[in-house]
C-alpha cells in the first residue's frame, strides 16, 4: 500500500496515542494513580478500557483468520474471551474492587501467606511478558503485509510507542489511549470493514451460496477446539492481571460488575463480526496461502485509500491496547509482588520504581519480539501454567473459608508440575496439560487444606470484611510509599 494518506492516518494515530500518554503523565502523581487510575473510573470509561484490553491481535487478526478457515464458528476464540470477562464481572469483580489492592498476587498474600503471593506473581509475570511479545509480533506482521515495512522497524516504532505512553502515565495514560482505541476499533470493524467486506462478497445470501454449509454451523470448528479456548481464554481472562487491574480502577463494585457484563456482550458481537469478515474474505480471496493474512489482504485489496488507513488503525488499536495492558500487568506484579517482596518490605512500589521496572520489562519484550520469530508455543505454555497453577487457589481465596496457605502452595506446585509434565510428553499444544493440571491443583488444594490447621478466625474475619467493605471507605489506610 503506497498511499501517503494511509500513512498520514497511521502517523496521526500514533501522535494521538503519545498525546494521551502526556495527559496521563500529568495526572499520575501517586502510586495509586499510576497503577489503578486512582480507582475513579465510571461506567463508560471502565467499559471502554476493559473492552479494549480484552480484545487484542488474536481476537482481531486471528478472529478473521479463523472465520476464513471455519466460518462463523471461528468466533469462539474471541467469544470465550468476552464470556470470561462477563464471568469475572459476575463472580469476582465486586469482591476484587472492594479489596482495594493493586495486584493479582495481593489476593494470594492477604488470604494465604507472602510465599503464595510471590510464586503467583512469578507465574503471572512470565505469562504477561509472553502476551506482550506476541502482541508486538502481531504489529510487526500487520505492518509488513499491509505497509510493506520491515517487521523490525514496525516492532520498534509501534512497540516503542506503547512503551513510551505506558511508562509516562501508567494506568491513566493506558486508560485514555484505551478509550481512543475502543472508538477506533468499533468504527473500523463494525462500520467500515464488516459492511464493506460483506457487500463486496455479494451479501449474506451470496455467502450462504458460495461457502460450504459448515461455514454457518456454530460448532464446525470442533468441540475439542472450543474446549481448548474455554480452558485457555475463558479461565485465563478470569484470573489475568491485565483484566484484574482494570477491575481495580472501577470506582465501585457495581461499575465493575455492569461494565464487565457489557464488555462480554461487546466481545461476542466483535467475535461474530470478525468471523463474518473472514467468511467474506474466503469468497473474495479464496486462495490465500496463509489464512493469518486474511485481515491484511482484505484491507489492502478491498478498501479505498484513507479507509484502509482507518481499518489498519483499528487493528493496531486492538493489538496496542492489549500490549499496553499486559505490559502494565507484568511490571505491576514484578514490581509489587516480586521486587517488593524481597527489597521493599512488601510496600507498594513508588511511581519512579514502577516506571523503571516497566521500562525494563518493555525493553526486554521488544528485544524478544525482534529475536524470536515465533512465540506461539511459549504463549501456550504460559497459558497452561497460569491456569493450572493459579485458578484453583484464587477461586478458593474468594469462596472457600477452609482454604489454607499450605493448600494454596500445594495447588500451585501440583498444577504447574503436572501441566509441565504433559507439555513435555505431549507437546506445547497439549490440552491435557491444562485439564490434568487443573485437576491436580484442585486435588492438592482440597486435600492439603483439610489436612492443615484452618486459618485463624481473626485473619478470616479481616479478609471477609475487606471483601465486603468498599475500598473508598478505607482510603486512609491504603499503603503509600514514603
Amino acid at each position: 500500500m503506497d498511499s501517503a494518506i494511509d500513512y498520514l492516518i497511521i502517523a496521526a494515530y500514533f501522535v494521538l496515542m503519545l498525546a494521551a500518554g502526556y495527559l496521563g503523565y500529568r495526572r499520575a502523581k501517586t502510586a495509586d494513580e499510576f497503577l489503578v487510575a486512582g480507582r475513579r473510573l465510571g461506567p463508560i470509561m471502565y467499559f471502554g478500557t476493559l473492552s479494549a484490553t480484552t480484545l487484542g491481535g488474536a481476537s482481531t487478526v486471528g478472529g478473521v483468520a479463523l472465520g476464513y478457515q471455519f466460518g462463523i464458528s471461528g468466533m469462539w476464540l474471541a467469544a470465550m474471551i468476552g464470556l470470561g470477562a462477563a464471568a469475572l464481572s459476575l463472580l469476582f469483580s465486586s469482591r476484587l474492587a472492594n479489596l482495594g489492592i493493586i495486584s493479582f498476587s495481593d489476593v494470594l498474600e492477604l488470604r494465604y501467606r507472602p510465599s503464595a503471593g510471590l510464586f503467583g506473581a512469578l507465574v503471572m509475570g512470565v505469562y504477561e511478558v509472553m502476551v506482550v511479545v506476541t502482541q508486538i509480533l502481531a504489529i510487526g506482521t500487520l505492518f509488513n503485509v499491509v505497509l510493506g515495512l520491515s517487521p523490525t522497524v514496525a516492532i520498534v516504532v509501534a512497540g516503542g510507542t506503547v512503551l513510551l505512553y505506558s511508562v509516562a502515565g501508567g494506568m491513566w495514560s493506558i486508560t485514555l489511549t484505551d478509550i481512543i482505541q475502543f472508538v477506533v476499533m468499533t468504527a473500523g470493524i463494525f462500520f467500515l470493514l464488516l459492511p464493506l467486506a460483506v457487500f463486496e462478497a455479494g451479501g449474506i445470501g451470496s455467502l450462504r451460496q458460495e461457502l460450504p454449509s459448515s461455514y454457518f454451523d456454530i460448532t464446525a470448528i470442533g468441540g475439542q477446539t472450543i474446549l481448548a479456548y474455554f480452558l485457555s481464554f475463558f479461565l485465563g481472562i478470569m484470573i489475568g492481571q491485565e483484566t484484574w487491574q482494570r477491575v481495580f480502577t472501577a470506582r465501585s463494585g457495581s461499575v465493575a460488575r455492569w461494565g464487565g457484563l457489557l464488555t462480554g456482550v461487546y466481545c461476542v458481537a466483535y467475535a461474530l463480526a470478525g468471523a463474518l469478515v473472514g467468511c467474506a474474505a474466503r469468497v473474495i480471496l479464496p486462495d490465500l496461502a496463509n489464512p493469518d493474512n486474511a485481515f491484511a489482504q482484505v484491507a489492502t485489496t478491498l478498501l479505498p485509500v484513507g479507509v484502509r488507513g482507518l481499518v489498519l488503525a483499528a487493528a493496531l488499536a486492538a493489538i496496542m491496547s492489549t500490549a499496553s495492558a499486559c505490559l502494565m500487568a507484568a511490571s505491576t506484579v514484578l514490581a509489587n509482588g516480586v521486587y517488593a517482596h524481597f527489597f521493599a518490605g512488601r510496600e507498594i512500589a513508588g511511581v519512579a520504581l514502577n516506571r523503571i521496572i516497566m521500562l525494563l520489562v518493555g525493553g526486554a519484550a521488544l528485544v524478544l519480539a525482534i529475536i524470536v520469530g515465533d512465540v506461539v508455543g511459549a504463549l501456550s505454555v504460559a497459558f497452561a501454567l497460569l491456569v493450572s497453577a493459579t485458578f484453583v487457589p484464587i477461586v478458593g481465596a474468594l469462596y472457600w473459608r477452609r482454604a489454607t496457605g499450605a493448600g494454596a502452595l500445594a495447588a500451585i506446585a501440583a498444577g504447574s508440575g503436572v501441566s509441565l509434565a504433559f507439555i513435555f510428553v505431549q507437546g506445547i499444544h497439549s490440552n491435557a496439560a491444562i485439564i490434568f493440571g487443573l485437576l491436580a491443583s484442585l486435588l492438592a488444594f482440597v486435600v492439603v487444606s483439610l489436612l492443615t490447621p484452618p486459618p485463624s478466625s481473626e485473619r478470616l474475619q479481616a479478609w471477609e470484611q475487606r471483601m465486603r467493605e468498599p475500598a473508598v471507605a478505607r482510603q486512609e489506610s491504603v499503603r503509600e510509599p514514603a
